[in-house]
């Protein structure tokens, strides 16, 4: 099993995760962060430091989409390895629905 950073991340970008992460899994994107499933050990302690819940174990439904779009960008993006401070409206956009498409469209080139 690994977790996912998913779409509530996108355009908040809280750090706090990282912080706490022992194996530095996670990699920075200009509006998001991932993790890299194949480097997550598994242990669970960023999962409840996350204030935007977006962080998911890979056994929950309709996850399985997220493992692949973490393991993608975390090839592409630098690894994070302190806590920075959230995107200026990571306030409003936390739970903002359709993020995924606003932010990432293939056609668009690689995301954000």
């Amino acid at each position: 099993m690994t977790y996912v950073v998913t779409d509530n991340c996108i355009a908040c970008k809280y750090t706090d995760c990282v912080e706490v992460c022992p194996v530095d899994c996670f990699y920075e994107g200009e509006n998001m962060l991932v993790i890299h499933p194949d480097e997550c050990i598994d242990c669970g302690v960023c999962e409840p430091e996350c204030p935007a819940d977006a962080i998911r174990p890979d056994t929950e439904p309709d996850v399985e989409e997220w493992v692949a779009f973490n393991r993608k960008y975390a090839e592409q993006w630098p690894v994070i390895l302190s806590r920075k401070d959230p995107l200026p409206e990571a306030t409003e956009r936390d739970g903002e629905t359709g993020k995924l498409e606003k932010y990432f469209s293939e056609t668009a080139g690689e995301g954000s």
